[in-house]
């Protein structure tokens, strides 16, 4: 049972804070899962209900297939940018003047371009895919 609740802003968002009594909290038997806290009783942090429903929304509209659809154009895009940024530190003009640093998108472009046929070419993938910590130790269990 709550033992308070408590109106305020986090991160200027207005926010209501709820919070446990610690003899309450001690009891119970999983209490390492529930809180990382040493004292006192467990804390949680609710939206306001209109915003909370407004994230509900939100995430049952990324279910949809026209949703993911748009997300995935929106990925590759993202992933073309992160590439251009880590290739050709795109975010730093190495000259000044519009020529130049025109000229130099054009020189980076061209050789994302070329990098990427490359990739084609020899079927190489582009990105670096990620490997969770849980799918390693699947793997390496399999092994």
């Amino acid at each position: 049972m709550s033992a308070s609740w408590s109106p305020c802003k986090q991160r200027g968002t207005p926010a209501t804070v709820v919070k446990f009594a610690a003899s309450e909290c001690g009891l119970y038997p999983v209490r390492a899962q529930c809180t990382i806290a040493q004292r006192g009783g467990r804390q949680l942090s609710l939206h306001p209900r209109l915003l909370a429903e407004a994230l509900q929304q939100g995430r049952d509209q990324q279910e949809s297939r026209d949703w993911q659809k748009d997300y995935a154009l929106r990925a590759g895009v993202e992933g073309t940018m992160a590439q251009a940024v880590a290739v050709t530190d795109m975010h730093h003009a190495r000259y000044r003047g519009l020529a130049k640093t025109h000229l130099e998108h054009v020189y980076s472009a061209t050789a994302l371009n070329l990098l990427r046929l490359n990739a084609w070419w020899n079927g190489h993938a582009l990105d670096r895919t990620r490997t969770t910590h849980i799918s390693r130790l699947e793997l390496a269990l399999a092994a």
